[in-house]
């Protein structure tokens, strides 16, 4: 069968020249050429994601363009004379992907608003609302090695993809031939006759005034901080520059090795702001610059990290400091400024910290919880949009460095996010302390709260396979210790229960079926293991709790001992 798919794919495969010397390379390499066909790419409510290259478990012109024809299905039986929007980033082949996807739409009879230019994808997301689309498109794969690339789908609300949706796109490209089944049309043809159309500068615009309504101290004067920001070679670069001069920075030094798009990130190969090797680069330049903070979004821009001078050395802040960090700033000088909404609502995924319930409850501030996807966040919201309730909402983060502010997306925006960043940080310039020592601030008053991800990456079919098997094996026989901790519940998010290891109670679980198992410990610590949506990883999710910062680190190093050996990765 691998055979087969192959010969036909050397056969029929030109649209796109850079596969024919790939295909042909693969004649000489069985084990590639199985990696390459031994399955189809699978599209869920993240879309597509994989390795750039030829054949069916590939990001290439076919399978987005299978892709695309599936959704534009799901479009087509849900309205006439439908409509999508369609945004890229800077990696390899982005903009042939969009295009073909605008393509392929445009032949289905579905009118297509394209980016004229690479932009973020919370910019996606507030042009499918802002044009009343009814799905919307972003060519990136994240963070991920130049080596990938991905397709995001988002629904008519502006979140990605729910999974009625994704299955019904997945039905229909099963349905698909790959080379005779995908209607399409030549892009300037589609353009010239207004099948296609680009996104103007006037909804460039209006996303920007959204984002800069969303500061929360006006009158805060950020003119004397002095700012490193880095795009990562990606998106990011001219909305994160526009926002910051629109709020009154002056002082921005771009790092100018990673300012302009290239999706090879020759210095930065793993362009992720979670890790430090990214900010390699902009710590070289910091010894000359001195800055208050730096900044570094990923290629799409959705998400951000941010590193600060401290103690002599530069300390990055986690995702989850960040959002403890960026909740508290919010609700405390909002109830300060008499600016905070009766009832205000604030959104985390269940890996996110717990040090944010105790923040949550000081300022009668709801705080729901939801799986892991942003787009679960962004229901939350279009749920209180719905009762005319969003200027409740306040606020919503991952611990993967993603954030929102203001309702103006459905997907993480790390546009609002640095600008909030900038103005919080300024905000304790002002009263003589900074980021780091904020945090420790918060630490004392509720006590410590510390965590910690640690991934294992599982590639191929093989691997695929282990991560798969591992989870069977831990929900077979989940164990009753981490270390010297003991585990008091159970969640099993898959079968929507929870178990009191106690009683031996079980109650049920109001949170959409999921591959994630969670274990709370007689302390109130946490572990959460679960395979990631996008990438061949299993992750373990640490949330380890106590008085003192030596007693909370303990207490994590313990958690993650046990989990390594527990995952047996």
């Amino acid at each position: 069968m691998i055979r087969e798919k192959y010969d036909l794919w050397v056969k029929r495969a030109v649209k796109d020249p850079d596969l024919i010397p790939e295909l042909k390379k693969m004649e000489k390499d069985e084990n590639e050429m199985s990696e390459a066909f031994y399955k189809d790419l699978e599209f869920g409510t993240a879309g597509l994601r994989g390795i750039i290259g030829a054949g069916t478990n590939r990001l290439n012109v076919y399978t987005v363009g299978k892709a695309t024809q599936g959704l534009a299905a799901y479009v087509n039986s849900v309205t006439n004379n439908g409509s999508v929007a369609i945004s890229y980033d800077s990696r390899i082949k982005s903009e042939l992907f969009a295009h073909e996807a605008a393509s392929v739409f445009a032949a289905n009879g579905i009118k297509v608003y394209i980016y004229k230019e690479l932009m973020p994808v919370p910019m996606l997301s507030f042009a499918v609302r802002k044009l009343k689309c009814n799905a919307g498109v972003m060519i990136t794969a994240s963070h991920n090695p130049s080596k990938y690339n991905g397709y995001k789908a988002y629904d008519e609300t502006g979140c990605q993809l729910g999974p009625e949706a994704a299955d019904y796109v997945l039905n229909i490209m099963n349905s698909v031939d790959i080379f005779e089944g995908i209607k399409s049309v030549a892009f300037d043809e589609a353009v010239n006759d207004k099948r296609i159309e680009y996104i103007g500068d006037d909804v460039i615009n209006e996303y920007l005034d959204k984002v800069e309504s969303a500061r929360v101290n006006k009158d805060l004067d950020l003119s004397d901080l002095k700012i490193i920001y880095t795009p990562l070679n990606g998106a990011g670069n001219k909305p994160v520059r526009e926002i910051l001069k629109r709020i009154g920075i002056k002082d921005v030094t771009i790092v100018k090795e990673q300012e302009l798009p290239d999706g090879n990130f020759p210095t930065a190969p793993y362009p992720n702001p979670e890790i430090r090797e990214c900010f390699n680069v902009a710590l070289s330049l910091a010894e000359k610059v001195k800055p208050d903070i730096l900044l570094a979004t990923d290629p799409d821009c959705d998400r951000v990290g941010v590193a600060i001078p401290y103690n002599n050395e530069y300390r990055l802040i986690s995702g989850n400091d960040m959002g403890v960090l960026m909740l508290n700033y919010i609700l405390s000088v909002r109830k300060q400024l008499g600016t905070l909404p009766a009832n205000p609502v604030a959104v985390k995924t269940i890996v996110s910290s717990e040090l944010c319930k105790e923040i949550a409850k000081k300022y009668g501030c709801e705080l729901k919880e939801v799986l892991t996807g942003f787009k679960f966040i962004g229901e939350q919201i279009t749920n209180l949009e719905k009762r005319g309730e969003e200027e409740r909402f306040i606020f919503g983060y991952e611990e993967s460095y993603g954030y929102l502010i203001g309702a103006h997306a459905r997907d993480k925006d790390a546009v609002v996010a640095s600008m909030i960043i900038c103005e919080m940080t300024a905000y304790y310039k002002a009263h003589g302390i900074n980021l780091i020592d904020q945090l420790n601030n918060i630490y004392e008053e509720f006590g410590y709260f510390l965590t910690l991800q640690k991934s294992f990456t599982s590639e191929g079919q093989a691997g695929l396979k282990k991560i798969a098997d591992t989870m069977v094996r831990i929900r077979e026989n989940p164990p009753e210790n981490f270390g010297t901790l003991k585990v008091s519940v159970l969640k099993d998010i898959q079968k929507g229960e929870a178990l009191d290891l106690q009683t031996k109670k079980k109650s049920e679980i109001l949170l959409p079926r999921s591959n994630v198992l969670a274990f709370y410990f007689t302390d109130g610590s946490s572990a959460i293991i679960r395979p990631s949506g996008t990438e061949p990883k299993i992750k373990i999710y640490v949330n380890a709790v106590g008085k003192t910062k030596e007693e909370a680190e303990k207490v994590r190093e313990t958690i993650l001992l046990a989990g390594e050996k527990i995952l047996g990765f």
